[in-house]
């Protein structure tokens, strides 16, 4: 996604300076010059203030025009492998489907196989949790992708985030999509890279108040 680039434009299509624009955000003049060169991303509720300075949809923000979610155009095996994930991923935690039996002490495990492809997510933890999904081809590792997340806020739902997961798509094939909302919760999920290497962050928010964060980062495996 080139955030960078639709900060620069909507900040000078509105005439608005680097230095005014940290100002009304409460952030240093050289967080948003590292926003506007692709040298680190702004947290979620940084795009959400920065969408009502700007006059725009918190969708433009984040998808920008004629956006792509891949850098690169997947190959067709790698096509094959994202179909897959995604439908490995509706129909395991998101869905509560596909449980087995702990592979570590204390550990959450889902397993799910179709054709070539296997998929297996095991993780710790509750509202502070950790885990790794990989997906294998013929029992060989292909992918992996690393979460950390913490629940922040006591009206924080479990069952909103899973809703949220199971949107998930070939274009955004690494938790949910870029924004979601359903009644007063809204899910935000903002990816730097691609499918081949990425890293990313999620958030909900109840009304204004962040409830939920969650970070991530994966890629193709190689021997």
């Amino acid at each position: 996604m080139n955030i960078h680039k639709t900060i620069t434009e909507l900040r000078k299509q509105n005439g608005i300076s680097q230095e005014s624009l940290s100002e009304q955000l409460g952030v240093t003049r050289q967080a948003v010059s590292k926003w506007e060169s692709g040298d680190s991303l702004p947290e979620i509720n940084r795009l959400v203030e920065m969408s009502a300075i700007f006059h725009v949809t918190l969708d433009r923000m984040i998808k920008g025009k004629n956006q792509y979610d891949f850098q690169h155009a997947p190959n067709k095996n790698h096509q094959k492998l994202i179909q897959f994930l995604c439908h490995a991923k509706r129909n395991t935690y998101a869905a509560q489907r596909n449980s087995v039996e702990s592979i570590r002490k204390k550990s959450i495990d889902y397993f799910f196989q179709e054709g070539k492809f296997s998929y297996s997510d095991s993780y710790f933890g509750g509202r502070q949790f950790s885990g790794q999904e990989i997906v294998y081809e013929n029992q060989n590792p292909l992918w992996s992708m690393n979460y950390y997340g913490r629940v922040l806020g006591k009206n924080f739902s479990g069952d909103f985030l899973k809703e949220s997961l199971l949107q998930v798509s070939p274009t955004m094939p690494y938790r949910g999509p870029s924004t979601y909302h359903q009644g007063d919760y809204s899910y935000l999920c903002l990816v730097k890279g691609d499918f081949l290497c990425f890293e990313g962050h999620e958030e909900v928010f109840s009304h204004h108040e962040k409830i939920y964060e969650g970070r991530f980062h994966g890629g193709l495996l190689q021997e």
